[in-house]
């Protein structure tokens, strides 16, 4: 049974140096890493922590960020900034005049930090070497500034490592600085110089993988930082941490949203690894899913976990082709799908899944009752219906009419109106009671333990919708789009815009419930966008995107889990949750592409947001390339053509056959 203390930490982020806190003032990091190497690069830009910071994390152990690699107890990140000593005077980087970003315009992931002092301008460059090594570059251009010769002494690293150079240089005069860092598991870090002009083997590996171009600065940079850093933070054991130096800790929900990111970006060989571990490792032989890294008592398991790894599973499939891990986990994958359908799950007047866990993992403590919660109803009912077309492509025929039916068993009965189903009053809702009453609001036990600050701990009422949850239906199709549920539900999901703060960005439901400090997530608020867009809200999708971009470390796609003054302790400090990256690359490509891959078909549902004119795009496709472009013109009916058969095409969409050969398509718009 969970008890309070699973939720609280011993970490306390006021002990120790300025940059052991994850939340500094305007802080930025950058991911970089290729399974065997995990690097990262931290900017702080207000002076609160260290301006240029580089530090390690082992990619096969979660840890906090106090215990990274590199990472020195009472100097922080000091260590790893360049020096520069000249006439007496040394430079290090000023806060102020310091600049980030990724390298847009590269075929690989690679971060560019500038900054510069009243004698040196600096340019410094990081990227993996190859995705075989455990080796990562730096690259240092110092530029002189002086009107006279200059003698300088250059140096970083700690004392028992420290790398220097000395430097002359003319007026204006530049040169570069090569150092390699080498971070092998079970051995001590070696830093090394190198007078090689580039060191860079990874371009024949990214230049396989999905490239959009939307010509639309926002969008490119969203979508490219997160197709960058997604495989960064994944080991070669596809080890990766749900919220990292947050929780330690592993679902088969967040690592379900991964696999569908990888594959929609080209990543299928990481995507396989990481299915084939939460087969392997995070479903017991009943099928059982682990959360938070662990197995739960039946009343607290989340059944969701199940239909999102089946859904991811069949996605996979449908991008890839890939039969035999079907076939090769078969008796696992019954396992994953028949779970849920057990018989201590059934709520016998409706035929819907019970529990007394919700969602956000909110529980008993919380004051959850037993009950029928939406998200397990709609990703067991998806998570069915892919495991139905997996078993036809196997010709397990039993299965396929089985699974089938239950899924659209467990999807009507989510839609009935007049029953125990998941609409009130023309819109969507979080959760009823097993009596078929709304669960509308949470009373929390003494035992839970809150801190009295958290809006849950207060007096008053504390009400579970409207939750962000609900916007999910129309994100994955089970509720039409221009539908008045789908219009009456994200007219009630506005509420949570703004709730308790003024810089913007969605609260996960209302926060009047929240167990934790109050906030803006950023993934729910892109569940949002994702809804808004498949309703052409366009204007909606990018208010959410422009505040994205516009939040602290924004520009270099890192996003934390929510925006909002954390108590920690108890609670853990605010990580960075790779989730995130998933939903803004299924954003792009899922919706506004439409790209949606069927058994022997590909169904294209494109839409451009407002002020977009043009996109190209190209992905790996079952061993073949698909090219893609889409432009706006001023036509009634949108036009397409292909190189492949068009089997059918109207207002909405289109479907073509899939060949032996690159797919390429063309749509006006």
């Amino acid at each position: 049974m969970i008890n309070a203390e699973e939720h609280f930490y011993d970490e306390d982020p006021n002990k120790g140096h300025p940059d052991v806190r994850t939340r500094l003032e305007g802080v930025s990091y950058f991911f970089l890493g290729n399974g065997k190497i995990q690097a990262v690069v931290q900017i702080c830009p207000e002076g609160k922590g260290t301006p240029v910071g580089l530090f390690f994390l082992n990619p096969e152990k979660l840890g906090k960020k106090r215990n990274s690699i590199l990472f020195d107890h009472d100097s922080g990140l000091e260590y790893s900034m360049i020096r520069i000593t000249s006439d007496g005077q040394e430079y290090i980087p000023p806060w102020e005049t310091v600049d980030a970003s990724w390298c847009f315009d590269c075929k690989y992931p690679k971060v560019r930090v500038s900054w510069e002092t009243p004698a040196f301008k600096l340019s410094e460059w990081f990227y993996c070497r190859n995705e075989t090594d455990y080796q990562l570059v730096r690259r240092i251009e110092i530029v002189s500034k002086s009107i006279r010769q200059v003698n300088a002494y250059c140096h970083t690293g700690p004392p028992e490592m420290t790398k220097e150079r000395n430097i002359i240089l003319n007026p204006g005069e530049s040169t570069d600085w090569f150092l390699l860092y080498e971070i092998k598991l079970g051995e001590n870090p070696v830093i090394s110089q190198s007078v090689e002009s580039e060191i860079n083997e990874s371009q024949e590996y990214w230049k396989d993988k999905v490239s959009i171009q939307f010509h639309s600065q926002i969008p490119d940079e969203l979508f490219k930082a997160s197709c960058f850093q997604m495989p960064a933070v994944i080991s070669e054991n596809a080890v990766m941490d749900a919220s990292i130096w947050q929780y330690n800790r592993e679902w088969v929900r967040d690592h379900s949203m991964m696999v569908l990111g990888l594959t929609f970006s080209g990543h299928s060989g990481i995507a396989k690894k990481l299915l084939e571990r939460l087969l392997n490792d995070f479903v017991g032989e009943d099928g059982d899913p682990v959360d938070s890294s662990l197995t739960r008592s039946y009343d607290e398991v989340e059944l969701d976990q199940n239909g999102e790894l089946l859904y991811a599973l069949e996605q996979y499939y449908l991008w890839t082709g890939d039969k035999k891990i079907i076939r090769d986990y078969w008796s696992k994958i019954i396992s994953v799908a028949e779970f849920p359908l057990k018989q201590d799950f059934c709520h016998p007047e409706s035929g819907l899944l019970s529990t007394t866990r919700e969602y956000w993992e909110r529980h008993r403590l919380h004051g959850i009752l037993p009950g029928i919660e939406l998200t397990p109803q709609l990703f067991v009912s998806i998570g069915l219906n892919s495991v139905s077309n997996l078993a036809g492509i196997i010709n397990m025929k039993d299965k396929e009419t089985y699974w089938k039916r239950e899924s659209e068993r467990i999807r009507n009965a989510l839609l009935d109106k007049d029953g125990f189903g998941l609409i009130h009053e023309g819109k969507l809702i979080k959760r009823r009671s097993n009596d078929g009453s709304l669960q509308e609001s949470i009373v929390p036990l003494n035992e839970a333990g809150l801190p009295q600050e958290v809006p849950l701990a207060r007096k008053g009422d504390h009400f579970l919708n409207p939750d962000s949850s609900t916007a999910l239906p129309i994100v994955y199709g089970l509720i039409q789009e221009d539908s008045p549920i789908a219009l009456s539900t994200m007219r009630d999901l506005e509420q949570l815009w703004n709730q308790d703060w003024s810089d913007g960005g969605y609260g996960r439901y209302h926060v009047s419930s929240e167990p934790d400090s109050p906030g803006s997530w950023p993934f729910p608020s892109l569940f949002i966008a994702r809804a808004y867009a498949e309703m052409k809200q366009y204007d909606q999708v990018w208010r959410i995107l422009n505040w994205l971009y516009t939040l602290p470390g924004g520009r270099a796609g890192t996003w934390f889990e929510y925006y909002g003054e954390r108590i920690s302790p108890p609670f853990p400090q605010v990580g960075i949750p790779p989730w995130t990256w998933a939903e803004m690359i299924s954003l792009f490509v899922y919706h506004i592409l439409g790209l949606r891959p069927e058994h022997n078909q590909i169904r294209l549902t494109p839409k451009l947001l407002t002020g977009m004119e043009r996109i190209e795009a190209s992905f790996p496709f079952r061993g073949r390339k698909l090219y893609l472009q889409i432009v706006e013109e001023k036509i009634a009916v949108p036009e397409f053509k292909s190189n492949v058969k068009i089997i059918e095409s109207s207002k909405a969409n289109a479907l073509f056959a899939i060949e032996d050969r690159d797919i390429y398509i063309e749509v006006k718009i």
